[in-house]
């Protein structure tokens, strides 16, 4: 009897264990900003599950495209995060592999939205038996991230791809294009039911840090090196923080969600119809019958029927 009530109470345990793993698992996305003590470095560290499973859902990607797609997604959602206002950031990787181009773009609220040219590629698994996210995107091409702000006008730098992994190729686009030195770490874990965990930390050495810290922090970055398992086995941004920070304190700044989301509308598609003048929509009118628009970030396809547009034209006149 005694060992019966032991066995179920440990069953108990390991129910209670395995469905705080699952909450972990399945919270809520979100990012966390963090510096160490001295205010020498700035971390920020996320986890995108859900956002990455969501693109995944909605464009039909296969495995090695999330994989890529993902890491594309989490580095663009913690590069708008250190935007401010009404500014945004658009991440494109422009190959020679077969995926094609990747976009994703984010604004300082969390938004990010994206996609993959060629979402339906398969690419075999390298010799390391994981996703060959180098040979989909192509380890040639350029890496273009586009700052746009509210009232000046954008701007866009450049650099080529160096590996094709993403996260190399980051590193190498802040050191040479914005001069700071960087640690990126992004991860994927694609199951065959979607995406298990996705996440990824971005840290920078601030003007004027002690040069020592690199060797500090490159030690570190080790222990966040499969940064998708540990998500999977429930580690938390603030946990990876506290990680690649670790012996040089912590002081967290903010945390704030993150989501899939585009601003494409039926009512935005109207307003760009009626730009085009009353001449140019009766044309499409005759031609076509009704306007049709397709969004490449979010994979949803509009429809304004001739009923629509007689009535655009009559509020026009």
């Amino acid at each position: 009897m005694r060992d019966a009530v032991s066995l179920a109470k440990r069953g108990q345990k390991a129910l209670l264990e395995n469905h705080k793993k699952m909450e972990k698992k399945t919270s809520f996305d979100y990012l966390v900003r963090a510096t160490d003590e001295k205010s020498q470095i700035r971390v920020f560290a996320a986890r995108t599950t859900r956002l990455v499973e969501e693109a995944r859902e909605r464009h039909g990607t296969y495995p090695t495209v999330t994989a890529a797609l993902g890491r594309v997604l989490t580095a663009t959602a913690i590069m708008g995060a250190m935007r401010k206002g009404n500014e945004k950031v658009i991440l494109r990787f422009v190959g020679n592999g077969p995926v094609g181009t990747l976009t994703a773009e984010a604004n300082p609220k969390g938004e990010v939205r994206g996609f993959a040219r060629n979402p339906n590629v398969h690419v075999p698994l390298n010799p390391w038996n994981k996703f060959d996210v180098a040979a989909a995107v192509g380890k040639e091409g350029y890496v273009h991230v586009t700052h746009e702000f509210e009232f000046q006008e954008p701007y866009m730098s450049s650099v080529p791809i160096v590996s094709g992994e993403i996260a190399k190729d980051l590193v190498y686009y802040f050191y040479s294009s914005e001069q700071i030195p960087a640690i990126v770490s992004l991860g994927v874990l694609v199951g065959w039911e979607g995406v298990v965990a996705s996440g990824g930390l971005i840290l920078q050495l601030l003007p004027g840090a002690d040069k020592a810290l690199i060797p500090v922090l490159e030690q570190n970055a080790d222990k966040i090196f499969d940064i998708s398992r540990l998500i999977e086995g429930g580690a938390t941004p603030e946990d990876l923080i506290s990680r690649v920070l670790e012996g040089l304190g912590t002081r967290f700044m903010g945390k704030q969600a993150l989501h899939f989301k585009c601003r494409c509308s039926k009512e935005r598609l109207k307003g760009i119809v009626l730009a085009l003048g009353e001449a140019e929509i009766r044309d499409i009118l005759s031609k076509e019958g009704q306007v049709e628009a397709y969004c490449h970030f979010c994979n949803h396809r509009y429809v304004i029927s001739r009923a629509e547009i007689t009535s655009m034209l009559e509020r026009l006149q």
